[in-house]
Formats: structure tokens, sequence, C-alpha cells
């Protein structure tokens, strides 16, 4: 019963497959050999359009890069006041684009408000220079709240960025997409979002990561800032491996199709048990709930694990309960969720 992180979960036995078989013999190094050059136009093919695509390790290497190419002197990203890369990426934005700054805009449950982007772009003088410049605006889909953006939200965005450039956190974005119904390009680029974190990690790769620019003409230059971050990997075929097994038969949303649906049986039980109460409305994998402190220990004491999380939004929290993130991921199975539910009772 691991509902920790769907960073806990392993790696899909197709994925594992894929990187054994290509593991033998000798191929070019740093991207150049046939299998990176086909996965480059498997990624095409999923954005409905030519893309540049450049691997990296980990999703805090993705998100920081990825805004890093953005950057001017005194630049400003803004994001969400909860987004993973405001309060979980140890500045590591700030560092990789050498002096840009994080700039909080409001929003209600976790999402960024179009109207408060707009108000947040007013605050700033382009004839002040003590206060910076806007370079980027960024977004995460899913939110760090579990909730979705719908296209046309992410179109306001982009929109009352005035031409900023838009980045999307898409840690999850595969869950994303299976709960939203629509194609990837629609929940991108087509949606005005000019460069994504594209997470495999979460969702049953080994290590997979890529940051994915929709006009490789605004890549130019990046692929200097990805060697000095030391994410140009020499034996990129072992990621491409990991993709290439992902992206074959729409595997990764098979997969992000699953984990929704036992996220789904989460919020199914919580709503009917009498120890436990939806914290607020989710979509995808991510479930927060408030429950009774005693029956968060008895579940935790018969193995099962999660986290407690900060409270949120309105959410009354009593003195005798505990707010936390249930989080399902690729491999939970049925059985799981039934023995959570019960143990909460």
């Amino acid at each position: 019963m691991i509902f920790s992180s769907d960073n806990w979960s392993g790696a899909h036995p197709a994925i594992s497959a894929s990187l054994a078989r290509h593991a033998e013999g000798m191929a070019a190094a740093y991207g150049s050999s046939p299998l990176d050059t086909e996965v480059a136009r498997r990624f095409d093919a999923l954005f409905e359009r030519e893309v540049a695509v450049f691997y990296v390790g980990t999703g805090t290497a993705a998100n920081s890069l990825a805004l890093s190419a953005f950057n001017r002197p005194g630049g400003v990203v803004l994001c969400h006041g909860e987004a993973h890369i405001m309060v979980d990426e140890c500045g590591a934005p700030e560092f990789f684009a050498h002096g840009s700054r994080l700039a909080p805009v409001a929003g209600p449950g976790g999402m960024m408000e179009p109207a408060a982007l707009k108000r947040a772009l007013e605050g700033f003088d382009p004839a002040f220079v003590h206060g910076g410049r806007p370079v980027a605006v960024s977004i995460s889909q899913s939110a760090e709240s579990g909730a979705l953006y719908a296209p046309a939200t992410v179109g306001e965005i982009a929109s009352n960025g005035h031409g900023l450039a838009v980045h999307m956190d898409g840690a999850r974005f595969a869950n994303a997409v299976a709960a939203l119904g629509i194609s990837p390009a629609e929940a991108s680029w087509k949606a005005g979002v000019d460069v994504m974190s594209f997470g495999g990690t979460k969702n049953g790769c080994w290590c997979a990561e890529a940051i994915v620019f929709f006009d490789p003409d605004k890549a130019a230059d990046f692929a200097f800032n990805h060697k000095r971050a030391g994410q140009l990997f020499s034996k990129s075929r072992f990621v491409s491996a990991q993709f290439d097994a992902y992206l074959t038969d729409d595997l990764w949303l098979s997969l992000a199709s699953h984990a929704n649906a036992m996220a789904d049986g989460l919020r199914r039980g919580i709503e009917t048990a009498d120890n436990a109460r939806s914290a607020w409305p989710t979509a995808a994998n991510e479930v927060f709930a408030v429950l009774k402190r005693d029956a968060a220990d008895r579940a935790r004491a018969e193995g099962a694990l999660f986290y407690d999380w900060h409270v949120g939004g309105d959410t009354p929290v009593g003195d005798d309960e505990v707010l936390v993130r249930l989080v399902a991921s690729w491999s939970t199975s049925l059985e799981e969720v039934e023995n959570l539910i019960r143990l909460i009772g």
C-alpha cells in the first residue's frame, strides 16, 4: 500500500526490456545514434510538429534548464506560489538561469489565475531597471494540487503573458493528457506552450526526462546550456531506449490511465468512508484527503505509506485530523486501493 509518490514506482517490463536490448553492442554517442534519431522523430509525431528534444536526468534539471533558455539580465519567471519550481527545487531555476528570480502569482486551488497573472505583469515597469523584467511564465500540468488546466485556461495564461515564453512542468503530463482526453499537441503548443518538461520517470521509466521546444529556433543556443549543466549524456541511447518503449503503442498513456483509475478508486472510497473526506477536487493520479488521525495511524501501522501535506486552500482540518496526499502510480493495484480504504474505515 505505497501511496507516498509515483516516484517510488519501479520500471515497466517493456521499458526494462528495451533498455536491455539496446544495451548491447556499440552505438554513436551524444545523441547521434540511429536510435536517438528515431526517437526524436517519435517526439515529432507525438506532438504533430517538428520539435527539439534534449534529455536530462531529473525533473528539476528539466524545469531549470528549460527556463534558462529564456532568461535575460534582470529576468523574472512568474509561477504559482505553490509551484514545484518555487517550493521544491532548492533554487535550481535561479541557479541555472544565472540570476533570474521567481515571482509568485496567486490563484485558487494551486492553479495560476489568468487575471492574477495579468495584474502581476502590470506591476512591472519595463523602464524601471530596479524591478527587473519578466521573461517567462511557468505552469504545472498537473498542478501541485492535483488539479488540471483546461487548454482554454492555458491559452488565456499565454495571452495574458503578452508574448512571454510559456513553460509547462510536465512531470505528470501523461496523467494530465489521459485525464483530459485530448492530444499531447492540444495540451501543449496548440494551447500556447513554448517549452515543456516531459516526464517519464514517474510513469514507468527508469530515469527519462526530456525538455521539448515546440519551435526548434528557440533552442538555437540551448545546446550550450545543456552541456554546461552536465546534462549532455554520452550514452543517450539508454534514455532513447526507454522513450522508445514508452511511446510505442501509447504505453505512456496506458500507464497513466491506470494510475488515474486507481486514484479514482481512492476518491470513491474516501467519499463513502466514515473517517475520511476529500480535501479538494483532483482529476489525475493525486488525491488529497482529510483523515481522522487514528484512522491514518491505523493504516500506517498496517503498512500503508503516504505523506502528511500542508494545509491548502480553505480546507478545515481539525485537531483530531490530518491532511494527507495519496498518489497512485502505474503499478498501483486495485487490492492496494481496497485495503487502504478498508483500513481507513
